[in-house]
């Protein structure tokens, strides 16, 4: 690719930042960087009645924790600024003038009323009311009324619109990097408007103009724009400009039934659809990845193959690993499904990468009852238990008696270790463990297996009940390493206490 590749993602500030968001955003992060190019944040505000205070500082916050921060936006290397909508409503009154006056878009007058009694008397009759070539001469524009009418209106200051002027009997032909050549017949389009007599352009005017001025060389989004594809090469090809290449991303399917993945189904199945806890602002609060243990490489890696896979069995690949494999080839047409039990699953394997001093410091953090231990202790820990774990959250469940000494033992798990005999076998090895001098790992493994050995019992005889003992369930790791970390004394008592036990 020879051109200098120059992205954008482009939210509105209308609320956090939707999991598709970020996925559109990572698919734009990955390709700029797979070819040394630009990622651009530009947030398009011109909706001001949807504005919603502190959601642009959410989406920046949230494309800094997934590791996919922008290049270029709002208060960062601003070579083409400013970068919200609202900022350059000034640019583009004079674009909408320009296709005016070469004919691609005129005036519209219509007032709401009429336009709502035109729908409703299609809709009575069965069809559908479409503003194009087909009934534009009837309706009040700048097409059907004469030039002075048009200007007297203007003076007046009469409300209008803007609206291309879309081409009748023609065919267009469209490209897509992910769903390849699209056809459109122009009869079926309407005339879309595209500036607004309060001075805001609506939205596809600004986003054309933006993507023009801002040297935008392959707009990358999600699905749900596709219909829009035929107005905006129209447009490109309207002002005389180079059209970048545009690629449809598929949409994030529920995890069960029809339809786009919304908020209502991660209330529903108990996970969340946002990155970051976002509080609403009426108090109602949303959960978010971040807050709920998930780490932002599983976040990434899980979003990356909602729609995209690298033609291998290979499923867990880093940030610098998706970006040397991603290719928009590789995206797939249909939509793909949201799974909650997947991301887990990346949650657990990039556990297993994790620093365990750092994993020990975010637990002590978490747990009133550790402030007062050693973090090399709970670091130690940590390194026995994470290949069990999804989240630090399942970590003291897992540990506790790490710290604590059992309270009770599992009934189930008592039943199945406490034979006859047990007891005395558990006073005879509380004997065996007092007289080891050396209480290291391998010495505490060499004598207890060879007693067993020795005494020619089976190892269930002893280790079930001594797991027992040691942790009050038949649960967690190796107990030698567990009577390693508890320490000699420990050990011995809670031996001692199973064996007293009624």
């Amino acid at each position: 690719m020879t051109k200098n590749v120059r992205v954008r993602f482009a939210p509105s500030p209308t609320g956090p930042l939707h999991i598709g968001g970020v996925r559109t955003a990572l698919f734009n992060y990955l390709f700029a960087k797979k070819h040394h190019g630009t990622f651009v944040l530009r947030i398009e505000d011109t909706d001001q009645n949807r504005y919603v205070e502190g959601a642009e500082k959410y989406i920046v916050d949230a494309l800094n924790w997934c590791q996919i921060p922008f290049d270029e936006g709002p208060g960062k290397n601003e070579k083409f600024g400013p970068y919200r909508q609202s900022e350059r409503k000034h640019l583009y009154k004079q674009y909408a003038d320009e296709l005016i006056a070469s004919g691609n878009a005129y005036y519209a007058f219509d007032t709401s009323e009429t336009l709502d009694f035109h729908r409703k008397d299609h809709e009575a009759k069965g069809k559908t009311f479409i503003y194009n070539w087909h009934n534009r001469l009837k309706l009040s524009n700048s097409l059907s009324l004469s030039a002075e009418a048009v200007q007297a209106k203007l003076d007046a200051g009469e409300d209008y619109v803007i609206r291309f002027k879309s081409p009748q009997d023609q065919t267009l032909h469209l490209k897509d990097m992910i769903r390849g050549n699209i056809t459109i017949d122009t009869n079926i389009l309407d005339d879309k408007v595209l500036f607004k007599s309060d001075g805001m352009p609506t939205y596809h005017l600004a986003n054309i103009v933006d993507d023009h001025l801002m040297e935008i060389t392959h707009v990358i989004r999600g699905e749900e724009w596709l219909p829009s594809l035929a107005l905006h090469q129209q447009l490109y090809d309207a002002f005389g400009w180079q059209a970048p290449e545009f690629a449809h991303l598929p949409l994030i399917l529920k995890p069960t039934g029809k339809g786009k993945l919304s908020k209502r189904d991660g209330d529903k199945l108990g996970f969340p659809v946002f990155p970051l806890e976002w509080t609403t602002p009426e108090g109602d609060v949303s959960r978010g990845y971040k807050e709920d243990g998930y780490f932002p490489e599983a976040m990434v890696n899980f979003l990356a193959f909602l729609g995209w896979n690298p033609g291998t069995e290979q499923e867990v690949f880093n940030l610098e690993a998706l970006i040397s494999t991603f290719d928009l080839e590789r995206v797939n047409k249909s939509g793909a499904r949201f799974d909650p039990d997947k991301i887990k699953w990346f949650n657990h394997q990039y556990m297993q990468e994790q620093d365990n001093e750092m994993l020990a410091q975010t637990f002590q953090q978490r747990h009133s009852e550790l402030k007062d231990i050693d973090v090399n202790y709970i670091t130690m820990v940590v390194g026995l238990i994470k290949e069990r774990a999804t989240f630090v959250s399942d970590f003291w469940d897992l540990s506790d008696f790490f710290f604590i000494s059992p309270k009770s033992y599992d009934e189930k798990a008592y039943k199945k270790a406490m034979k006859e005999g047990t007891r005395e076998l558990m006073t005879e090895l509380s004997v065996l463990i007092h007289a080891i001098e050396d209480f290291e790992l391998d010495q505490i493994t060499t004598t207890i297996k060879s007693w067993i050995t020795n005494k020619e019992i089976g190892f269930g005889k002893v280790m079930m009940p001594l797991r027992l003992a040691l942790v009050g369930a038949l649960q967690g790791p190796d107990v030698f390493d567990i009577m390693y970390m508890i320490g000699k004394a420990e050990t011995i008592e809670r031996i001692e206490n199973l064996a007293t036990t009624v």
